[in-house]
Parts: C-alpha cells; sequence; structure tokens
C-alpha cells in the first residue's frame, strides 16, 4: 500500500507504527508530497507521522480515528465499506412515476425536495448510525425525501454538534464505525431517501487540529469567527484546495451521500478568479457524471446573495442551492414577539409576507442590526434553489436554553407555521422532532478533554447571548446532562397534542407533494412570481396561493371571513372579494379539525387549506 502525506516545508518526513519509525521519501517534481511502500500488517494497529523527528501527529486524510483526535490514524479502503453505496442510489419513492414523464426532476433533485435536518448523536436515546437506521420507517411515513446529517467529521471528546471537527475523512466514531454510516446511508437509499451531510470547510475546531503542524493550511491574512481561516488563494493553497475538494468527493463517492451541506460559506474567502467554491462545484458534477447520479451542493450563507447559485458563466459559483435565513426570522419575530439580536431587523406580517414571495427580505436596503446595507434582490433564483425551515440546529441550539418552538408558542400557532413552511414554494427543511412538536431542547453540547478550553467555551457561551434577553443561566455545554437534555423523547410521537401534530405535518407533506411539486413550472422564474401573497397586518390574516393550493391564516383571536380572491393585494390593507365559490377551490385541511367548508368563517388562530379543481387532495 502506498501511503501520501503533503508537508512541503518538512526535512524529513517518518512513519511511525508503534516503536517503529519508517521514512518516507520526498516526491519528485517538489510538490512538497512524501510517500512509501507500506505493508498494509504493519498499520494494523494503527499510524502517524512525524516530522523533523517531532511528535507524533495523526494523518491529515486519516479515514478512522477510534481513539479519537490525538489517537493512531487508522486505514479505511472502499471495500471495508461493504458493495459500494455510490452506485445505484434510487430517487424518492413517490417520485418515479413522475420522473417517467418528466426527466427535468432528476436534472433538480431539490425540486420536489422536503429535508430533514438531524443530529446522529442525539436523534435516538443510543445516539448511533445503527439506532437511527431504525427510524428510518417515521421518515418514511412522515414523507420526507432528504435526510440531511449534521457533520459527521472526527471532534474532540464523544458529545458535540460537529461544527469543531478537526479530522475530515474519519467520521467520528462515537456514532458507529464507517461501515455502519455506509449501511445507514444505503439503507435510506433503499428506502426511497436521499441523504445529504453537513461539511465544515470555512474553519476547524482547536482541540486535535494538527494540519498546521505539516503544512500552510491556514492563513493569517483573513480571521474567522471560529479560529484560524482556511488558505484558499494564498501561496501554496492548490493542495489545500485539493484536500478539501477530495474530501467532499470521498464523502459523495466511498459513503454514496447524494449531496452537502456546505457550513457558512460566507467564511469561506476565496478572491481569486475561480473561487474554491466554483471549482467544489465542478468537481461535483464531474463526480456526478461519473457515477452516473445528480449531485447537490447547498450552501449556509447569510449574505443574501444570489451569486452563489447562478452558474459560473453568470458570475456565479454554480452551487445548487442556499439557506434563506431571512424566512426564519421573519416567522419567528411575527410569532414570538421578539426584538432580540438580529430579529431587530423585522417587523410583522409585512415581512412574512416578503419572505413568502421573494424568499430574501433584505435586498440592499439598510438593516438595523448590521448597521449597513444587506443583501440584494434574488434575480434568476428559482424558488427550488432556496432552503427554509422555521426550526433547524442553529436558530434552536443558539439559544441560551435550547427552546424549540413547541417550547414557545401554541399548538395552532406551530400548526400555521408548519404550513408557512411547508406549502411555501421554496424547499422545506424540518428539524428533528419538529414534527410532532418535541418538548426536549436541543442546548450546545461539547466533550472538549482539554479542561482549559472546556471553561474557556462554556464562559464564551454565557458572554454570546449579550445581545438577547433570554431569562436564566446557561447550561454549561461541558457537562453530560447538558447533550442528554438534548436527545429526543420518542416516547411523546403518540401523546395527545404531539400526535395531533404529527398528523398535521403528514397530511401538509402529501399535500405538497400531490399538488404543490405537481404545479411547479419549469421556466426558471425568480420565486417572487411563484406565490401570491395577500395580508392584512391590522385584520390579522393572510393567504398564500402556491402550486395548486390555498392557505388561508387567521392570527386573530376572533373569527373572521378572510378574502380569498386570487391575485388579492401584493401589500397591506385588505381589498374586498368574495371567497371563491363554486368548484374552483375545494377545502382539504384546516387546522381545528372541523370540516372546512368554503364560506364559513374562519376560526381565531386556525389555518385552512383549499386545493384547486381536480387537483390530487390526501
Amino acid at each position: 500500500m502506498k501511503l501520501k502525506v503533503w508537508a512541503p516545508t518538512a526535512k524529513s518526513v517518518e512513519l511511525v507504527t508503534g516503536q517503529r519509525r519508517s521514512a518516507l521519501a520526498p516526491v519528485a517534481g517538489g510538490t512538497g508530497d512524501w510517500e512509501a511502500d507500506v505493508d498494509e500488517s504493519v498499520l494494523q494497529t494503527g499510524y502517524r507521522y512525524s516530522l523533523d523527528g517531532g511528535e507524533p501527529m495523526p494523518d491529515p486524510r486519516s479515514r478512522w480515528q477510534p481513539e479519537g483526535v490525538h489517537g493512531a490514524s487508522h486505514i479505511i479502503v472502499p471495500s471495508d465499506l461493504g458493495e459500494n453505496p455510490a452506485h445505484g442510489a434510487e430517487s424518492p419513492r413517490d417520485a418515479a412515476s413522475s420522473r417517467d414523464a418528466d426527466p427535468s426532476r432528476d436534472a433538480d433533485p431539490l425540486r420536489d425536495a422536503i429535508l430533514y435536518e438531524l443530529h446522529v448523536g442525539t436523534f435516538t436515546p443510543q445516539g448511533t448510525y445503527e439506532a437511527a437506521q431504525g427510524r428510518i420507517p417515521h421518515l418514511v411515513e412522515l414523507g420526507i425525501t432528504h435526510v440531511e446529517l449534521m457533520p459527521l467529521a472526527t471532534f474532540p471528546g464523544r458529545r458535540g454538534w460537529g461544527y469543531d471537527g478537526v479530522d475530515l475523512y474519519a467520521p467520528h466514531p462515537a456514532y458507529g464505525t464507517p461501515r455502519q454510516l455506509a449501511a445507514f446511508v444505503a439503507a435510506c437509499h433503499a428506502a426511497g431517501l436521499r441523504v445529504l451531510l453537513d461539511v465544515v470547510y470555512n474553519h476547524l475546531g482547536p482541540d486535535g487540529n494538527y494540519l498546521g503542524g505539516y503544512g500552510p493550511y491556514f492563513t493569517d491574512r483573513y480571521h474567522t469567527a471560529w479560529g484560524a481561516a482556511i488558505n484558499y488563494d494564498g501561496p501554496h493553497s492548490d493542495p489545500v484546495r485539493s484536500f478539501v475538494i477530495d474530501n467532499a468527493l470521498m464523502w459523495l463517492r466511498d459513503y454514496g451521500f447524494d449531496g452537502l451541506r456546505l457550513d457558512a460559506v460566507h467564511a469561506i474567502v476565496s478572491v481569486e478568479a475561480v473561487s474554491v467554491l466554483e471549482e467544489l462545484a465542478d468537481a461535483v458534477r464531474a463526480l456526478g457524471a461519473e457515477l452516473g447520479r445528480r449531485l447537490v451542493l447547498i450552501a449556509e450563507s447569510d449574505l443574501n446573495d444570489p451569486r452563489l447559485v447562478r452558474p459560473a458563466s453568470g458570475g456565479g459559483y454554480g452551487l445548487d442551492a442556499h439557506w434563506e435565513d431571512d424566512f426564519h426570522h421573519a416567522i419567528h419575530r411575527f410569532f414570538t414577539g421578539e426584538r432580540d439580536g438580529y430579529y431587530a431587523d423585522f417587523n410583522g406580517l409585512a415581512d412574512v409576507a416578503a419572505a413568502l414571495r421573494e424568499g430574501y427580505v433584505y435586498q440592499g436596503q439598510y438593516s438595523p442590526h448590521r448597521q449597513r446595507r444587506h443583501g440584494r434582490p434574488p434575480d434568476g433564483v428559482a424558488a427550488h434553489q432556496l432552503v427554509v425551515a422555521a426550526q433547524n440546529h442553529d436558530q434552536i441550539g443558539n439559544r441560551a436554553q435550547g427552546e424549540r418552538l413547541s417550547m414557545l408558542l401554541s399548538v395552532p400557532q406551530l400548526k400555521a407555521i408548519a404550513a408557512l413552511t411547508l406549502l411555501s414554494p421554496f424547499v422545506p427543511l424540518l428539524f428533528q422532532g419538529e414534527e410532532w412538536g418535541a418538548r426536549t431542547p436541543f442546548l450546545y453540547f461539547t466533550d472538549h478533554q482539554n479542561a482549559e478550553l472546556g471553561a474557556a467555551v462554556a464562559a464564551g457561551r454565557a458572554r454570546e447571548f449579550s445581545a438577547f434577553s433570554w431569562q436564566g443561566a446557561v447550561p454549561n455545554p461541558q457537562e453530560p446532562e447538558t447533550f442528554e437534555r438534548s436527545k429526543l423523547d420518542w416516547s411523546e410521537l403518540d401523546k395527545g397534542l404531539h400526535a395531533e401534530l404529527y398528523d398535521w405535518y403528514r397530511q401538509l407533506i402529501r399535500l405538497r407533494r400531490n399538488n404543490v411539486t405537481q404545479n411547479v413550472d419549469q421556466s426558471g422564474t425568480p420565486p417572487k412570481v411563484k406565490a401570491e401573497v395577500a395580508f392584512d397586518t391590522d385584520a390579522g390574516w393572510l393567504t398564500l396561493i402556491h402550486g395548486g393550493l390555498l392557505a388561508v391564516f387567521n392570527f386573530s383571536d376572533k373569527p373572521q371571513i378572510v378574502p380569498m380572491q386570487e391575485g388579492a393585494g401584493q401589500g397591506d390593507a385588505g381589498q374586498d372579494g368574495a371567497p371563491p365559490g363554486g368548484s374552483r377551490w375545494r377545502p382539504v385541511l384546516c387546522s381545528d379539525g372541523s370540516a372546512p367548508e368554503i364560506e364559513s368563517s374562519l376560526p381565531a388562530h386556525a389555518t385552512r387549506v383549499y386545493s384547486r379543481g381536480e387537483m390530487l387532495l390526501l
């Protein structure tokens, strides 16, 4: 077996296995690579590298760190993962017939997508891939199309969100073996689910980060909020880019993931002619063509920048979609009334309507929170290129007490939020347990083995919330109880209001998949014309027409008849209008459990959904 490691400034590199040291030879051509042919039997108990006689360090491309970030590296080859899950992965189960009639659905796999974000360690009591695999039937029954796993790159200790990973090529050992991860992905595919992975390419965690000891992986020309910036555009940056792009391709090729969610790309600085994001998108498209599969890249960004999803020929990066936080912020502000921090930028029902129509609320106007202009118009951005959520790991876990909306709002409000999210023109994302109004918090938790670092993280966490008026002491991320409290309680699922809410989510998802996605055109028209929204701030109502469905929301504490005519108003103030009569709209769902009628008064805090004409119902 040939081993290779990049160490451009080293004078010597040795392979360390047990008490044995073996020299690697520099690769000709001045690439900075060192290599050696090694019998696999020598590597059975693990290996490290020593540069210039220094302390041995894990392999930067280690495929398995069973003893953690400071332990020995282990070899994993694709055959160790079982039958290659990258080949033959199926599209979502219910899309088969429509795929025959509409091949573009494979060209745009996010067009029909409903994403479900989960954290392996808290999704089940056991916190393993194997246990998560046992919950696949629940995800299928719910009706989602894509499972999105929070980061898996090995991070310090056993507990954590995964955003401080340091061994990018090695799945976190506390969740199970690499083979068990591949089995989970394969089981999802067998059930008709695609699988996405959250990856972090804007920084590495501080504990166990040995990359800087090997070469110029980092730069002091830029800084991130989480530590040293990765060197994507300075001297020796080509091998650094290859390191990251090869990592992305490994997850997609060897484990069978169908796409990646790129964490905080606004913290990736790459200013040369071809951005690392564009280069990554090109490499992923090439791998997809090789495998005969459509792979996707979804960026997290708070910039409201359409260039992320524009093709390179149009001055963009060519990514498939990006998270759009304005949708969350507008909804959260409207329903909770919170005005702290970034919620100060949002103000009531008008912003909810703007988010539903256009995705971006901020399109270049002044942001009081940022104290500067923010965003630009989403020209040319299709609806399926924006991922929206009312809840996700950030927006729950970055609250002092980790409260979900189910811990802050009433069931009628939760049902309204579910309908706004799932019937919007964009790609909806749910967070684990949201579908039944889980009452367990999702807190920030860590397990740093370095006591000084752990104390600093806990203190920094407390300072982080100074811009918010949240009550109560911030739970210590290092305490095991903080992690245990964040685990889902699956016994809630069949109980009372939890079961009612779960049934509501299932029905909304079925309506979306049977109606909304059957009516989305292929013109690439911007999202602003894909939904018709009317609202009245004073009366407290909103109507949303999209893809063959009409959703009517009464946010008032009094019953009222809401004007529901098609095309009614593009702004505030209720224009007169008659309710839809005859066969044009058919009532199909009401949040208070009553049989929905066309011309009846809408109960207080109620949501009602209508389907157009002969469209498919539940």
